[in-house]
């Protein structure tokens, strides 16, 4: 039952990180360095801190109790993770909200997915068990969708003139984004390496008294500290390149509406993680791939949100067909993934009651 939990609360997650994006699209007058960095505050800071103290019990206790060197390295991985979100953003840019985020988060489900039981040893006793197989070959039907979500994108790109393409993505460029999308991709799965590297910060938070489905919040902070020095720092640099620090108070842009959008935007950002670690928590010995599970479910609701926005139109039938086709094998992938978690969770349960009937 915990591991349906998972499932739905890494939905939740995905439906927040594939609809983040949405509320910048209405702020006017700005570049895109200074909405970004504002939101970022927001969903890096602010957010983090006022959940994680709402949800964990006596959270800066907890970070002081923690060791050095993990804090170190959740934060290394969080500055890791911060160069795939700030060219995340771009890839947004380039390529719209479906085509951008499967290129993008094809790959960072590989990599978040793949790496942590390679790095811990695990990934032998996975491979040759059962519900390791399932797992594997969800993530497989899921890279499957993504090309294909991408392969309707060169056909998009193949179909349409420049002025039809930005008629609905205004800074379309398949080359500039793929390129982007491909390092963002790389680059985002840092978190999911962060957050394996900040399990001791979610244990103490747990001996401190917090609810299992929480603790992961305290890891967020730091994490999220790590993305915002990152992100910070580049779009700093850019206001000042580019002197659009000016935007902050050019009083013909509307900046209270700006900043209540880019909060919005940033709350709903941050939300993908609080739902994220929640649902990490349930995902029992292969928590692992609940990474591929969120990755998918962004997916999903990003295409639904691309083809709502009309990010397709004028593409053809067959195109039309194709992200389609993709999508839907998005959303199987995260059935199978689901199903091969279900299958280990069985598994001690099984191993327990055995044990139990021995023991009698």
């Amino acid at each position: 039952m915990a591991v349906i939990w998972g499932v739905i609360l890494h939905a939740l997650g995905g439906f927040a990180s594939g609809s983040f994006y949405l509320p910048y699209k209405k702020v006017n007058g700005w570049a895109w360095e200074s909405y970004w960095l504002v939101g970022g505050i927001v969903s890096w800071v602010f957010a983090p801190i006022i959940m994680g103290s709402l949800t964990v019990h006596n959270l800066f206790g907890v970070l002081a109790q923690a060791d050095h060197s993990t804090l170190l390295w959740t934060y290394i991985w969080g500055v890791l993770w911060g160069f795939g979100g700030l060219t995340f953003g771009l890839a947004m840019r380039y390529l719209g909200l479906s085509l951008g985020m499967a290129v993008t988060l094809g790959l960072c489900a590989v990599f978040g997915t793949v790496v942590p039981p390679l790095w811990l040893g695990t990934f032998p006793e996975l491979i040759h068990s059962a519900s390791g197989q399932v797992i594997m070959m969800g993530l497989v039907v899921c890279v499957m969708g993504i090309v294909v979500c991408g392969l309707a994108g060169f056909m998009k790109e193949r179909s349409l003139t420049d002025a039809q393409k930005q008629e609905t993505i205004a800074e379309f460029s398949l080359r500039k984004g793929v390129l982007v999308a491909v390092f963002s991709g790389v680059m985002s799965a840092c978190f999911s390496f962060g957050l394996t590297a900040g399990q001791p910060i979610a244990e103490i938070a747990k001996h401190s008294g917090t609810s299992e489905l929480f603790a992961n919040n305290a890891i967020l902070v730091i994490i999220l500290l790590g993305g915002l020095t990152t992100n910070a720092v580049w779009c700093i640099y850019l206001n000042l390149k580019n002197k659009t620090y000016t935007d902050y108070l050019n009083p013909s842009a509307p900046a209270l509406r700006n900043v209540i959008f880019c909060a919005l935007a940033g709350t709903t950002w941050y939300f993908q993680f609080f739902f994220y670690g929640m649902g990490d928590s349930q995902m029992g010995a292969y928590r692992f791939s609940g990474w591929t599970l969120h990755m998918a479910f962004i997916i999903a609701f990003s295409s639904f949100w691309g083809l709502y926005l009309h990010e397709w139109r004028g593409a053809n039938k067959l195109t039309m067909r194709t992200v389609s086709l993709g999508i839907l094998a998005v959303v199987l992938s995260t059935v199978i993934v689901g199903y091969g978690n279900y299958l280990g969770s069985e598994k001690p349960e099984k191993e327990a009651s055995a044990s139990v009937s021995a023991r009698e």
